[in-house]
């Protein structure tokens, strides 16, 4: 049987945490579509365009990756792209709790047979948010080695302008 997996987020902005996520579901899956959810009464640092860009600059080295975005219930845009696979990752068990609740509820809400699968992070990145990259950055804090070049390229560039 033939995977087509979604990892999905909102990656505001996508950390080497992500990408190691990515660079493993892309392993065992055949296609993967990393899906940016676009959440209108979010207020975003980069926009889902924005986004897009730089995810689709780092993961060019992974044929079978593709990026989307979209907005309103996950469930709705599995249903509609006709994906069998939801990958989410764990960095503690914190993350779990929340994860296994949404799980459940959208399981109710598919149609047909969908399965969620949890990665875990390595734990050398289980302390990586983008949240917490975003506010050591705007502080002048060394986030070298916690994001992707190019998205520190992309931070940098906005604390300019």
């Amino acid at each position: 049987m033939s995977t087509s997996a979604l990892y999905a987020g909102s990656f505001d902005p996508l950390t080497n945490g992500h990408l190691d996520l990515i660079e493993r579901a892309a392993k065992i899956h055949d296609t993967l579509v990393i899906g940016v959810i676009n959440n209108v009464s979010k207020k975003s640092y980069f926009t889902a365009e924005e986004r897009v860009d730089l995810i689709r600059a780092v993961t060019k080295h992974l044929p079978n990756v593709s990026v989307d975005s979209f907005s309103g219930l996950l469930a709705d845009y599995v249903n509609e792209k006709g994906f069998n696979v939801v990958v989410r990752g764990l960095r503690v068990s914190m993350d779990f709790e929340y994860e296994i609740q949404m799980a459940q509820m959208n399981a109710r809400l598919y149609n047909g047979c969908v399965e969620t699968i949890f990665l875990m992070t390595k734990p050398s990145l289980s302390f990586l948010s983008s949240s917490l990259v975003k506010e050591v950055h705007s502080l002048d804090g060394d986030i070298e080695g916690l994001v992707p070049k190019a998205v520190k390229d992309a931070l940098d560039k906005k604390k300019i302008d």
